[in-house]
């Protein structure tokens, strides 16, 4: 067990042998969300799939950082279903794609950049610019601030805009994906993610149609990617990958699956920008068989855990991660007190856990236990509707 974090819950290892079920319990464990400093409240932007345009589309809420209950602050214009949301290092500016298939009468969806008002948090439109692509789904800002990097999904295509030094969004740049696989739904390119690396040396982009993660070199400065000639990764036919997220080790990354509802752990090489399969899991407890699709994932701040959401199951997967080596082991489900959780966050301390139930429109919060992973309702939740995406932020008091 070298590598694993000391941990309480029921844990399936997987063996030469078989499967081998065990129990641990933490030494020292605290308890849940425990610290030795006071847990600081927080701001909360929900985005949604509320689609038109004039309406209250970006929702504003505190959290209670102690309790997981949530305040709501404002409700705000985003745009049409402004699905996707990130705000820049400095919580200056703030960037959602509106996921559409049409935008301003053409065909594609949009991008808007908004300032944040000190103190308040509210947000003031900048621009807008296309996102070249129908139904944009993911942005990313590369780690300077100087490019807005999305995926298009029905577009199938990834764009990269530069960004100002007031916020503006410039006009797009795009890179198109072909390609299919086997599964009834990858009958196109269907781009789903696109993001940095932690050097900010290569950008990823997440291929839900094509199972490939491709790889381009960043230019911060004139806001271009390159495409590499090769793919950076291969998954498994017809496993659908949807999201990456990187370890803070630079070193190991996890890659959900949304077809085939499982989680690849990676090698990376920084050096290359290639990945390198180390295993790969179920997303579901053993014995499920109904209908499912994966959709979001998150390593913990600690770099302990690993976290995964289920739709159909409707439950967070949660993972131990052996930092020794990067690998996975399945310590929990649980039940998202809702209907297809698309989105889900840990709060700035990493003591909660928040997730967006698209379907049941409500957003709920869990503890998260520093020592073992494990997560606990906190009974607190809110009505939101349509819930895509959570952006938290400790706050506007600049």
């Amino acid at each position: 067990m070298t590598g694993f974090p000391a941990y309480r819950g029921r844990l399936r290892l997987l063996s030469g042998l078989g499967l081998l079920s065990i129990t641990l319990l933490a030494g020292c464990a605290r308890p849940a969300g425990g610290s030795s400093t006071a847990a600081k409240d927080y701001w909360l932007y929900v985005g949604t799939n509320v689609g038109n345009e004039q309406d209250n589309t970006i929702f504003l809420y505190r959290v209670d950082a102690t309790t997981g209950a949530f305040t709501r602050v404002s409700a705000q214009h985003g745009g049409a279903s402004p699905t996707y949301l990130t705000l820049s290092a400095n919580h200056h500016f703030l960037y959602a794609v509106s996921e559409t298939q049409t935008y301003r009468g053409a065909p594609g969806g949009g991008v808007s950049a908004f300032a944040v008002a000190p103190r308040t948090g509210d947000l003031k439109l900048l621009n807008q610019q296309p996102s070249n692509g129908a139904s944009p789904c993911y942005i990313s800002l590369d780690h300077t601030g100087r490019m807005a990097l999305v995926a298009n999904y029905v577009g199938g295509n990834v764009s990269a805009l530069p960004i100002a030094p007031d916020g503006q969004l410039g006009a797009p740049t795009t890179d198109q994906h072909t390609g299919s696989g086997p599964h009834k739904n990858q009958t196109a390119s269907h781009a789903h993610c696109l993001l940095p690396d932690p050097a900010n040396k290569f950008a990823f982009a997440v291929n839900l149609g094509t199972d490939r993660v491709y790889a381009y070199r960043l230019d911060p400065a004139k806001a271009q990617l390159t495409r590499e000639a090769a793919p950076a990764f291969v998954a498994k036919p017809g496993a659908g990958p949807r999201h990456l997220v990187f370890h803070p080790d630079g070193k190991h990354a996890y890659l959900i699956n949304e077809l085939n509802s499982t989680v690849t752990a990676l090698a990376y090489n920084a050096t290359a920008g290639r990945f390198r399969e180390l295993q790969t899991l179920s997303a579901l407890p053993a014995g499920y068989t109904g209908e499912n699709s994966c959709a979001d994932i998150h390593v913990s701040r600690n770099g302990l855990f690993l976290y995964a959401s289920n739709r159909g199951h409707n439950s967070i997967a949660v993972f131990a991660i052996d930092t020794s080596n990067g690998t996975l082991v399945p310590i929990q489900d649980v039940d998202t007190q809702g209907k297809t959780p698309r989105n889900f966050t840990l709060d700035p301390s990493g003591r909660l856990l928040l997730v967006a139930n698209q379907n049941s429109n409500n957003v709920v919060s869990y503890r998260v236990d520093p020592q073992s992973g494990l997560l606990t309702p906190t009974g607190q939740s809110t009505e939101v509707p349509s819930p895509m995406f959570l952006q938290t932020t400790e706050d506007f008091g600049r």
